[in-house]
């Protein structure tokens, strides 16, 4: 069984890999199939948190796999399906994707001062294998799960009425005009450029939840360096994108811009790229809170 340094350095090797290829595991191109999206369990219904979605993008992106729908083997199983046979060419233990469950223990031990038996609890690593739509043989009734043909959009720019709700829950101060996007800590306000100089209505809500994620700082408790804050709200903001069905920017010149910093801390420290994404997922859970009539529930696989 691999250890938890293992499970760490062995998530960590892959993202930084991806990265070096040019490729962002926390940014794909939804289309809006209802199948296409941030990457859920079929059976709780849940999309994947933390460290998952960005280990189950690399496991889309390995096997060119559009469809958003995981589950166990077991899962599948109880569901009628029937997960296929691992290709010849694919090494054992890499036809599934292993997605991480922080799983809770208790152990008894003896206080050193006083001598009494304590609890001394702390969270473990704990890996499920789960298994895209694509690689599964579907019973009838679930047939629709592997459609991810992309549906036809009008070409005018027009407001997405979820992500428009979203953002003014937040009732944060954002002003529109001049000719960049930012936040402004000291003022604790927002300035974007008119929606109508963006070339699609995907590059202006990403960069406002781009915004809304450095406005979640304080609100969130989040202090780092001015890299990991991009780090942060840029996962950030493919995470709501990806929740709200909005199909993530092809813009990477804010990530090339911290490429270089970003692998550096990754080769540096296996738990960097946990640590960001648990920070991520707070600033993207904080503000869809204020529009979300249920908070998610963490799911184990």
């Amino acid at each position: 069984m691999a250890t938890q340094d293992q499970i760490r350095s062995e998530i960590t090797q892959k993202i930084a890999d991806s990265l070096k290829k040019g490729s962002v595991p926390w940014r794909r191109p939804w289309s809006l199939s209802p199948n296409t999206g941030a990457p859920t369990n079929l059976v709780s219904g849940k999309a994947y948190r933390g460290i998952n979605p960005l280990l189950l993008s690399l496991h889309q992106d390995q096997y060119n796999f559009s469809s958003k729908w995981y589950a166990t083997f077991n899962q599948w199983r109880d569901l009628g399906a029937t997960v296929m046979s691992r290709p010849k060419d694919v090494a054992p233990g890499n036809w599934g994707c292993g997605v991480i469950f922080y799983a809770q223990f208790t152990k008894i031990k003896e206080d050193p001062k006083t001598g009494e038996e304590v609890e001394d609890r702390f969270p473990i690593l704990k890996q499920y294998s789960v298994f895209n739509a694509e690689q599964v043989e579907l019973p009838p009734n679930l047939q629709h799960l592997a459609d991810t043909e992309i549906e036809t959009k009008p070409t005018e720019f027009i407001d997405f009425a979820p992500a428009e709700a979203a953002i003014s829950a937040t009732e944060a101060d954002i002003r529109f005009g001049g000719d960049r996007c930012f936040y402004n800590r000291a003022s604790d306000q927002i300035q974007m450029v008119l929606k109508e100089r963006f070339h699609s209505e995907k590059e202006f809500y990403a960069t406002s939840f781009h915004e809304l994620a450095h406005w979640s700082e304080s609100r969130c408790g989040w202090a780092g360096s001015y890299p990991e804050g991009e780090l942060r709200a840029e996962m950030a903001a493919s995470f709501m994108c990806a929740e709200l069905s909005i199909p993530n920017t092809d813009d990477l010149s804010n990530v090339q811009a911290y490429l270089a910093s970003w692998l550096k801390a990754l080769e540096n420290d296996p738990k960097y790229i946990f640590k960001a994404s648990a920070a991520a997922a707070k600033a993207s859970d904080h503000v869809l809170s204020y529009s979300r009539q249920l908070e998610p529930e963490l799911i184990p696989f």
